[in-house]
């Protein structure tokens, strides 16, 4: 098994997946997100045997509450759009070996999936509300992101579906 931290959960990935944390990449960091102002990246980038891409964003609201006024699909979706416009420039461009062979492994892909992994407060109080409904995130996001996956999912760790990886 692979282990990936992101903002403090555990991902945990089968052997023969390529996972990388695409946020954290050198290529998006030092070149891409210097073009403009804006420019967002997804959490991680994650290619199953099956040759599936996933573009996974992780939020996880248990302590800190979302504070940003944006609608959170959109911003999903935005990042999506901004991870995927780089995909080609880091395959070709990247310094990083492992960049660069992920990046050409999403584009090899034959399946394209968009995960919102969304941690909220199991037991909602004054302080800290469940104020995400999932099931209204995942209707906008399929509305948003139909032309790139028509079936986009929210997730959490007591239901990751049927999705083959852990998060702790």
């Amino acid at each position: 098994m692979q282990l990936i931290d992101v903002d403090g959960l555990n991902f945990e990935f089968p052997d023969g997946w390529q996972i990388g944390k695409y946020d954290d990449w050198s290529f998006y960091q030092n070149q891409f997100k210097r073009m403009k102002i804006g420019i967002k990246a997804l959490g991680l980038i994650a290619v199953d045997p099956s040759k599936t891409a996933w573009l996974i964003e992780v939020k996880d609201y248990r302590i800190n509450r979302r504070t940003k006024p944006s609608d959170l699909s959109e911003e999903i979706a935005h990042k999506v759009f901004d991870t995927l416009a780089a995909i080609i420039p880091s395959k070709i461009h990247a310094t990083n070996t492992t960049e660069k062979q992920l990046a050409r492994a999403v584009s090899a892909s034959h399946e394209l999936r968009i995960v919102l992994h969304l941690e909220q407060p199991k037991n909602p109080s004054a302080l800290f509300p469940r104020a995400i409904n999932p099931a209204n995130v995942q209707q906008k996001m399929r509305k948003l992101l139909k032309p790139v996956d028509a079936h986009p999912m929210v997730v959490d760790m007591s239901s990751m579906r049927e999705l083959q990886r852990k998060v702790s």
